[in-house]
């Protein structure tokens, strides 16, 4: 088996494509043949040790978190999965793992993947819509006919939490780069704002307008997004620093969360997806051998109009 693996905390010279043995699946675990996995920014974050208060500093360590595939074998413990299944989902976050011709995952971090739904579709959706769902339903619990700000519309998380919200029934208001306004309007937003050219705080009409503001990509600023909330309205920070953590304590509306997967949600996004209410767009799609130019590329400012994917196992 091959994977991209690392031997030190590092930038993006530390990749290495190398062989490697899967282990066993063990307690409540499937191994997974994967044929294609998606690049987020939290894999470059994990490789440059920027949690390794959690990934500890055992060595090589495996890169990649979502993915798709196709179980080979079931650990102890692991009901409604069996080999053959056709699935997608999340790494956990030490092991990593998912840029590899094989992978080990929990089977609560896996859903079936939809016969609709092909294996590279499947494999964009993950990280994002665990986000979108966890955000706007778990958290802001939102409701037809609300008003909802994307903060980084067209980015991963942003373009699920846009289409996300108009299955809701809310209406979407955002920002985005000037490259990818005609994109932005391929998901359906109602009303787009350059950020290039406008700084939301300024605009008089978005002051106190909205249920929720959700910030995918971090560059809001917490005074920005408070003051575009309106009474009870609740703001959304998938980007956390010790100064957006102590605001949090105090300011009850700031609810700041990670990406925790689960099969319950997968399976919602899922048939989501499968129904055609959120679509995640490919960019680029390389094999395994090519991976690592790819990675540093995005790593390094290198825009792409959707979803970088890695093919792993082309045979699926």
């Amino acid at each position: 088996m091959r994977r991209i693996q690392y031997h030190r905390y590092g930038g993006p010279d530390t990749m290495r494509l190398e062989g490697f043995t899967l282990p066993s699946p063990q307690e409540g675990e499937v191994a997974v043949s994967v044929v294609a996995a998606a690049v987020n920014p939290i894999d470059w974050k994990v490789r440059r040790g920027e949690l390794k208060m959690m990934t500890g500093r055992a060595f090589p360590r495996a890169m990649g978190s979502d993915f798709s595939g196709t179980v080979t074998v079931v650990g102890p413990g692991v009901a409604g999965l069996k080999p053959g299944d056709s699935v997608y989902g999340i790494t956990a976050l030490k092991p990593s793992g998912a840029f590899a011709e094989a992978v080990i995952a929990p089977a609560s971090h896996l859903a079936i993947k939809p016969a609709g739904l092909s294996f590279e579709q499947a494999a964009a959706l993950a990280t994002p819509v665990v986000m979108a769902f966890a955000g706007l339903i778990d958290r802001a619990r939102l409701q037809a006919g609300q008003r909802v700000f994307v903060n980084g519309a067209t980015g991963g998380v942003g373009q699920a939490v846009v289409q996300l919200a108009h299955a809701l029934g809310a209406t979407v208001t955002g920002t985005s780069g000037p490259t990818s306004v005609q994109h932005a309007h391929a998901l359906g937003i109602d009303r787009l704002y350059d950020y290039t050219a406008v700084d939301p705080a300024d605009q008089k009409e978005l002051q106190g307008a909205f249920d929720v503001v959700y910030d995918t990509n971090g560059f809001l600023p917490v005074k920005t997004a408070i003051r575009l909330l309106n009474k009870t309205g609740v703001y959304l920070d998938i980007n956390a620093t010790p100064a957006k953590f102590a605001h949090a304590v105090f300011a009850r509306r700031h609810k700041i969360f990670f990406c925790k997967p689960d099969t319950r949600t997968l399976t919602a996004a899922a048939d989501r997806a499968a129904a055609g209410d959120i679509r995640m767009s490919i960019g680029e799609t390389v094999s395994l051998e090519d991976a690592t130019t790819l990675i540093a590329g995005l790593e390094t400012g290198r825009k792409i109009n959707g979803k970088g994917l890695i093919l792993t196992n082309l045979t699926n």
